[in-house]
């Protein structure tokens, strides 16, 4: 394998990049700006690009940079990078869709556990000074998860992860996806296996119907939003809201308008519309508990992504 070059635009393990430098192949971590991208991939001619969410790889990049033979996101989501052109470029396109789903699955319920017990609020609040006697009678109707409906949209890896884990915290779990009709569900308690629930995806109008929380795990298409007004209207009144897969998949407008007039009791955003730059509007607002974009940002999934992207990059240059 002749010496390679790839730019891990926005980081990698240490773990990936030992790994890709024991198979010889140079690993460059500084961070790019998207206006310099090109310019910087053409002087060094790096054969690869592996990008987050915050790098975009469009047909401008692609038709520019013809040194580049494999383009890789640094975790699950690839609507940031124009795959079908790249391939029809011939240029290889790889993801880590399993790498990041158990880390993602529990940040949709860091989100739940701060909402149902007014964390994100009294977390805000407390070291402002206020009346802590006050606070505490303002945070006394929190709620349980247990026995709660959820409804999760979206039944693929990380929606089954989620699965699971609200299964273990007694909650009923209904779910709708357009290429999903059954799915195997096998829960893990201490390490000890056996337990597999069987659940069938259901019409998506009936979750948005009977669903006491909802949650999010679709990929952006054709920048159309899943939710707008018209599926926050059939909704439960109070309903509570959780994004932690793209933000353009609901319409942050009538997000805004539900929230304000109580339809959607709380949402739990882990991802905007605008990033890096989410509303302000959206960010001040009392009843949302708010996260930058970190649900796969845990050391243990950063540590498989980066194994998983090694082995995959290694492969694919070793049979070039």
């Amino acid at each position: 394998m002749n010496k390679i070059k790839i730019l891990a635009n926005d980081g990698l393990s240490a773990e990936g990049i030992k790994q890709l430098n024991q198979a010889g192949i140079e690993v460059v971590t500084k961070r790019v700006e998207q206006q310099y991208l090109i310019d910087e991939i053409n002087r060094e001619q790096y054969a690869a690009l592996l990008v987050r969410s915050t790098t975009d790889v469009t047909r401008k990049e692609i038709d520019a940079c013809p040194s580049l033979k494999l383009i890789a996101r640094v975790g699950a989501g690839v609507d940031n990078i124009d795959v079908e052109y790249a391939i029809d470029k011939g240029i290889e396109v790889i993801s880590t869709p399993l790498a990041s789903s158990p880390s993602v699955a529990e940040m949709v319920f860091a989100h739940l556990f701060s909402i149902s017990r007014s964390l994100y609020d009294s977390n805000r609040n407390m070291p402002k000074g206020n009346n802590f006697i006050d606070l505490k009678k303002k945070y006394g109707d929190g709620f349980e998860l247990a026995g709660k409906t959820l409804g999760i949209i979206g039944f693929g890896r990380i929606g089954q992860e989620v699965a699971k884990v609200a299964l273990g915290l007694g909650m009923k779990v209904i779910a709708t996806d357009q290429f999903v009709r059954e799915v195997d569900i096998d829960i893990n308690i201490q390490g000890i296996s056996g337990l597999t629930v069987s659940l069938f995806t259901s019409p998506f109008d009936r979750v948005l119907v009977e669903s006491d929380i909802i949650t999010m795990h679709v990929p952006l298409t054709d920048q159309n939003p899943t939710i707008t007004k018209k599926e926050i209207e059939k909704m439960k009144d109070g309903v509570i809201l959780i994004n932690v897969s793209r933000g353009a998949v609901i319409c942050e407008t009538d997000l805004i308008d539900a929230l304000k007039s109580g339809k959607i009791k709380a949402a739990g955003l882990d991802v905007f519309n605008n990033e890096p730059n989410p509303r302000e509007e959206l960010l001040k607002l009392e009843n949302v508990s708010l996260s930058p974009h970190m649900g796969g940002a845990t050391v243990e999934a950063q540590k498989r992504i980066g194994n998983e992207l090694a082995q995959e990059i290694i492969s694919f240059f070793k049979q070039k």
